[in-house]
């Protein structure tokens, strides 16, 4: 390949920050000590180094430092939340309030809850991705232990107002639980003033490294206890057994430092370049659409629909030019159409046209611009050699 294509897939996953790469690059070497070693230096160093990362990671999402934890990624941290809250509140109930338009890490941990005696309730959600908050108070029960709802969605970027859910959720006592996978380090995500419990996160969507990740556990008012789901060694406050990835958690505790600093400006440089391209594709390419509500969304996402044009030809034409992708990075593949879009109520023929275009740092306003032009001469081509498109539109 004499280039690199366009990266336009930064919900997938992100490249790490110089400034975090320089930081972590020490503990693979000099300072390759075990956090858990408490009788020389390099046991310290590495303690402290946890430590600094801790008040960082905590310093982003406004909470104490205890209360964050650990993982290998935002996926362990789900399975933790969830699981946890089942397996030590099950004497109080066993109801679980969620959405289908989660993603696949809480969709398959909610299954195991059921397939192991949980009764989940699965709240409808309109055309644009939102709940009914209505619809949610009134699906809560004296059984229920825990609402699941994510910060923001991964495919179309909608945000939920989880400051209401949490009122709602804390009114009622019941746990609140919410994957902000792609919401951390993009947007302010707040758990304290939000009123919510349990918040999982992970490092290589906000330019930290692949395979560290955290789950915020609200220590306090009120007081969350899980029962843990990995065993051996008690690390953790007995919350996550293992040896801490020290040089994965200095780079994750760096990422959320530079993300405080300069996560408001990148959003409006990105809310603007992600406006062009979508503003230009509904102006020149016809039978477009923006899937999701337009107005509450994360502001470097855009979901576009491209009546006509399966989204599989579409990113094979364009593949070498422009790398984004028809949804999440873990369903990539399936070859079926967006189980969000569907459960949207996205009629099918549209659901399989989706392309999700997610920017970052990297991406300037030539990017946009090229990019573009290549979607508009590319769906030209595959709609000219469509028999439906040219009996419909055909001259």
């Amino acid at each position: 390949m004499d280039h690199k294509p366009i990266y336009l897939d930064y919900c997938s996953t992100t490249p790490v920050d110089p400034h975090v790469l320089e930081e972590m690059l020490p503990y693979f070497t000099d300072h390759f000590g075990n956090s858990s070693s408490k009788t020389h230096s390099y046991g310290w160093l590495a303690e402290e180094a946890v430590e600094l990362a801790s008040s960082r990671m905590g310093s982003l999402l406004e909470v104490n430092t205890n209360e964050v934890v650990f993982t290998s990624g935002a996926t362990e941290s789900v399975n933790l939340a969830i699981k946890g809250v089942l397996q030590l509140y099950h004497t109080k109930g066993r109801h679980i309030i969620s959405a289908k338009t989660e993603h696949r890490a809480v969709l398959d941990c909610l299954e195991w809850a059921e397939k192991n005696g949980a009764e989940v309730s699965w709240l409808s959600v309109s055309k644009d991705g939102k709940i009914d908050l209505e619809e949610l108070s009134d699906a809560i029960r004296k059984d229920t232990i825990l609402v699941a709802l994510m910060w923001a969605n991964n495919e179309t970027g909608v945000i939920h107002p989880m400051a209401k859910i949490g009122k709602i959720c804390r009114e009622a006592g019941v746990l609140l639980f919410s994957d902000a996978t792609q919401a951390v380090g993009k947007i302010e995500v707040l758990p304290k003033s939000s009123m919510v419990d349990l918040v999982a996160f992970s490092a290589h969507k906000f330019y930290g490294p692949k395979g560290v990740g955290g789950l915020y556990v609200s220590s306090n008012n009120p007081r969350v206890k899980l029962s843990p789901q990995i065993h051996g060694g008690g690390h953790q406050s007995n919350l996550r057994s293992g040896t801490l990835n020290v040089a994965g958690i200095v780079g994750m505790g760096k990422a959320a430092e530079v993300a405080k600093q300069s996560m408001l400006g990148e959003a409006q440089r990105l809310k603007k370049l992600r406006n062009l391209l979508e503003l230009s594709v509904l102006k020149y390419i016809p039978e477009s659409k923006i899937f999701g509500d337009t107005q509450n969304r994360l502001p470097h996402v855009t979901n576009i629909g491209f009546h006509h044009i399966r989204s599989s030809d579409l990113l094979g034409k364009i593949c070498s030019k422009i790398a984004t992708s028809s949804g999440s990075a873990c369903s990539s593949g399936t070859g079926k159409p967006s189980h969000v879009l569907q459960n949207m109520g996205i009629e099918k023929e549209w659901a399989e046209t989706a392309v999700r275009f997610s920017l970052g740092s990297l991406t300037g306003e030539e990017d946009i611009r090229q990019t573009i032009n290549i979607l508009v001469e590319s769906c030209a081509e595959l709609r000219k050699n469509n028999p439906v498109w040219n009996m419909i539109f055909g001259e």
